[in-house]
């Protein structure tokens, strides 16, 4: 059994490793503001950053998911690692030294399982790099060098060599301590008729890392004629090795995806490294499968998911890789990146023309060329006959589901225009009708297209608990609710005593409603403003749940989006909620009048109705003219 790691070796492993290096090695992080940082969550599926990591603290915590800690913490939950074993993979980073109580160090017994098979990967990895300058790989350095591939290449990106024998690696690792279960857990060993024998045998290795830069699995290429595997042969699935979760090139890719907010996914080994040395660093491959949804967020977490973010494909001009493009745009919609796709005019892939045409040419070619729905649309009309109105009908009824499933209505709106040219049909309005026609009935269904959002929906007079923080904040009226409320949170001595008087269903958004209701069950902003510390505890508490209990939290530690925040600054954001509510119920009452007004009414209440409308716009009007004066 393991024996426990000193406590002291742990204060130093935790003291030593700075936070926000070991979060950086996963996603990127901006500047917060107070000396925070921000990302895109690793633990939850989000369009806007809600984790943040306090460098001074050491620790991180996500407002939207609540996970939180320090940097061991972060560790255990990023990679599923025990409290050892994420010691143990810091120490090593920091060049510490642990020691053991309960019988002190022991490698073999007392390191954890994911720990193991890591270390036994690495050591195959420079066992198989070694073995490419054996007299017996000179196959595998003819066939690097026949791509364009010099012996600086091969140690750049790690490729070795598995010598052809049954089992040389199984024989070397087991000289180095480990166990032939762990050979074969790890992957790199199978069962023989007589013991673990070597899984790749003969063939060229390109080390698979993690995004931590980790040697995690291998893919291995075929060299020989007589070889009766597959043409390319990878790790199987292990316990750190889990290849809808990778991205070949992804450690050396990550500093410049991040820098630039670019990506480039090729199709593999060779595209990968005929990028990077073409001067594309931010190539990066799957690994034998399809990519997916886990190598998606692998990459928003990088590129942040802001507006100027791209992605570009690269895949064969053939059937096979339009096929692959199609099954990428599949998933298009999970990026808030724009995606493109690029296909050399000749079909060949980045290899290929690197060798053919030079660095140049595999730099321009990852240039943005098409956009990826573009390319799907295109792909579908071609299959019919444009000439006749049967064909431009039922080239329509396939291709107009894709571009339901467009979220965006804006973008689902310009691409239905865009459609409607492709097609050659003049009525553009009849398509993009169809295309919202259908986006409804998805939306009906539950099914992938959901509705556009075309502004706050009501909210009850006592708010139930929302569904979660979520918020289009592009929507202008929930982002100046949201002001409102942090500033009533953070700085209530410039928002009370006229807060106290806005009413729950001034707030449209559900969760915002629910925040405002806990402020008015925990005294208000005017008690906040007698007691700070005190008041953002006694919300939080009067908060109904955990969801608006984190909206509290997220709110009051969110920055202010104005650098000064003065009177008149929360004076605006007051105002601008007030007149936006006196304005909805300008338009409840007009509609009232005009029922009433139709001669069948009670006369009495037609004058109530008529007066209250006349108050509203004269209040309405004092709003616009005097601002927070008129409050």
């Amino acid at each position: 059994m393991a024996g426990r790691i000193n406590d002291e070796d742990v204060k130093a492993v935790r003291d030593a490793v700075p936070i926000d290096a070991v979060v950086s090695e996963y996603l990127q992080l901006r500047n917060a503001g107070g000396g925070n940082l921000k990302g895109l969550c690793p633990f939850h599926d989000e369009k806007s950053p809600s984790f943040q990591v306090s460098p001074a603290k050491g620790l991180f915590h996500c407002f939207g998911c609540q996970e939180g800690g320090d940097t061991i913490t972060f560790v255990m939950k990023v990679d599923h690692l025990t409290f050892s074993e994420a010691v143990e993979r810091l120490a090593g980073k920091a060049g510490i030294t642990l020691r053991y109580e309960e019988g002190g160090y022991n490698p073999t017994h007392q390191r954890g399982e994911r720990i193991r098979l890591i270390e036994a990967h690495k050591v195959a990895a420079e066992f198989y790099a070694a073995q490419l300058e054996s007299p017996e790989a000179e196959i595998g350095r003819a066939f690097l060098a026949e791509r364009g591939f010099d012996q600086a290449a091969a140690a750049h990106f790690g490729v070795g060599y598995s010598p052809a024998g049954w089992d040389h690696l199984t024989r070397f690792l087991r000289g180095k301590g480990f166990s032939d279960k762990e050979l074969i857990l790890s992957g790199l060993s199978q069962d023989g008729r007589r013991g673990p024998i070597d899984r790749f045998r003969g063939r060229l290795m390109w080390p698979i890392r993690d995004i931590g830069g980790e040697v995690v699995g291998f893919g291995a290429r075929k060299l020989r004629d007589d070889d009766n595997g597959p043409k390319y042969l990878n790790t199987p699935e292990t316990p750190i090795y889990k290849k809808s979760q990778v991205l070949y090139g992804i450690d050396l890719a990550k500093k410049e995806i991040a820098k630039s907010s670019r990506a480039v996914v090729v199709e593999g080994y060779t595209d990968v490294m005929a990028c990077h040395l073409a001067g594309v660093p931010t190539a990066i491959a799957t690994c034998g499968t399809a990519f997916g949804g886990e190598h998606i967020k692998i990459l928003r977490r990088l590129l942040m998911d802001n507006g100027s973010a791209r992605v570009i494909f690269t895949f064969d001009g053939d059937a096979a890789g339009q096929k692959a493009a199609l099954r990428a745009f599949e998933d298009d919609q999970k990026f808030a990146a724009e995606t493109y796709i690029a296909v050399a005019p000749d079909g060949m892939d980045p290899c290929d023309l690197r060798l053919a045409k030079g660095d140049a040419a595999v730099a321009d070619l990852v240039e943005p060329r098409t956009p990826l729905f573009e390319f799907a649309l295109r792909q579908i009309v071609a299959r019919y006959d444009l000439e006749t109105p049967a064909g431009r009908a039922a080239a329509l009824d396939e291709a107009a589901p894709v571009v339901a499933r467009i979220k965006n209505s804006g973008a689902q709106h310009e691409v239905a225009v865009q459609l409607a040219g492709m097609l050659g049909i003049l009525d553009t309005q009849f398509v993009v009708k169809r295309v919202a026609q259908l986006a409804r009935w998805a939306r009906d269904r539950g099914g992938k297209g959901p509705a556009p959002q075309r502004g706050p929906q009501p909210v009850p007079a006592r708010p139930a608990a929302p569904s979660g923080p979520a918020l289009n904040l592009r929507n202008p009226v929930y982002a100046t609710e949201r002001e409102l409320l942090k500033l009533a949170l953070q700085r209530p001595d410039l928002v009370s005593p006229a807060f106290d008087a806005y009413g729950v269903d001034e707030f449209t958004a559900a969760p915002y409603a629910a925040v405002r209701q806990a402020i008015l069950d925990a005294g208000g902003a005017e008690y906040g403003a007698q007691d700070p510390q005190e008041y953002l505890v006694r919300v939080r508490e009067a908060a109904p749940d955990d969801t608006v209990r984190a909206m509290v939290t997220e709110l009051a530690v969110e920055a202010i989006m104005r650098r000064t925040v003065d009177e008149a600054y929360a004076g605006d954001q007051l105002v601008t909620v007030r007149l936006r509510a006196v304005d909805r119920r300008i338009r409840d009452v007009q509609g009232t009048f005009t029922r009433l007004s139709g001669g069948h009414g009670d006369p009495e209440q037609l004058a109530a109705v008529q007066n209250e409308l006349w108050v509203l716009q004269q209040y309405g009007r004092a709003l616009r003219e005097r601002g927070a004066a008129a409050l």
